[in-house]
């Protein structure tokens, strides 16, 4: 910056009232205007003994007013002067804007002083937002299982009816689970899910036939489409169980719109088996990372 005239001098520079050498006395009171000062340390002082510029730190020390010189003075020597420098290195108040990443130490700013929102801990983050978050759990954070609670018959769009969460005793669901409402199954966050249907059929033998087990799903909360399907078959005179598996990934990105149902055809009188105790016919949900 430039100045007319004079450029302003920062520091409170003073000089010292005389001091009268003491025959073996090596501490002496320093005072301006009779008033003792206190300079920050020994660094911010220059002090001429017998003509010569003395080394701080050195050739003498300061605590409090008090100089103390290396060596005990005698009645021939003088202490010219002692000139106080102030604290030169203080700037003041900086203007706005006008500190800049290369001025501070590393390490200078600590949490204390920053004023994001959140709980700042050993368990929390910083975020690019400015708040303190959670550190997300590792792993898979949403897995659930439902059944068929009893059998069903004819072609269904969806299985609506006899549908429960799995629980036998050695059962657990991975965060809050899914939803489900008239066989309409709701996410409970966004991510990228792995979903199977897994159906367990009983042919009667009142035909051959193909059945067939379907995830449909969709984006609108409106218009399913079909995702995955899978068949098995049974011969004529049968009466056997026979299984049925498929399975999609399902990339939900909203939650009130991305839902899933599961959905059977060309039953004929054949019949989709279902159990309150085992599990036979299943849904399977993992969420497997975030939407993409």
């Amino acid at each position: 910056m430039a100045y007319i005239g004079t450029k302003p001098t920062v520091g409170n520079f003073q000089i010292c009232d005389a001091i009268s050498v003491v025959n073996g006395q090596a501490a002496y009171t320093m005072q301006v205007g009779g008033v003792n000062v206190n300079p920050q340390s020994a660094n911010h002082m220059i002090v001429s003994l017998n003509g010569t510029i003395q080394k701080p730190n050195s050739s003498f020390t300061v605590s409090g007013s008090t100089i103390t010189f290396a060596s005990n003075l005698v009645t021939n020597d003088v202490i010219d002067f002692i000139q106080i420098l102030g604290d030169v290195l203080d700037l003041g108040v900086p203007s706005d804007a006008t500190v800049t990443t290369a001025k501070l130490a590393d390490s200078s700013v600590s949490l204390a002083k920053l004023t994001a929102t959140g709980t700042k801990s050993s368990s929390t983050f910083l975020r690019g937002d400015n708040s303190f978050q959670e550190v997300p759990a590792g792993g898979i954070t949403e897995a659930d299982m439902f059944r068929l609670s009893a059998s069903v018959s004819g072609d269904l769009t969806p299985i609506s009816s006899n549908i429960e969460r799995v629980d036998n005793a050695t059962f657990s669901k991975i965060g809050t689970g899914m939803s489900v409402s008239s066989g309409v199954f709701s996410f409970p966050s966004t991510g990228l899910y792995f979903i199977q249907f897994n159906g367990m059929f009983f042919f009667n033998g009142a035909a051959d036939s193909n059945v067939n087990a379907l995830i449909t799903g969709t984006a609108n909360d409106s218009s399913y489409d079909d995702l995955a399907s899978a068949e098995c078959g049974g011969d004529q005179g049968d009466n056997k169980k026979k299984e049925a598996t498929t399975q999609t990934y399902f990339n939900c990105t909203n939650v009130s719109t991305h839902k899933v149902r599961f959905r059977t055809a060309s039953m004929n009188s054949n019949t989709l088996l279902g159990s309150t105790d085992i599990n036979k016919t299943i849904f399977t949900f993992i969420r497997l990372g975030d939407s993409q």
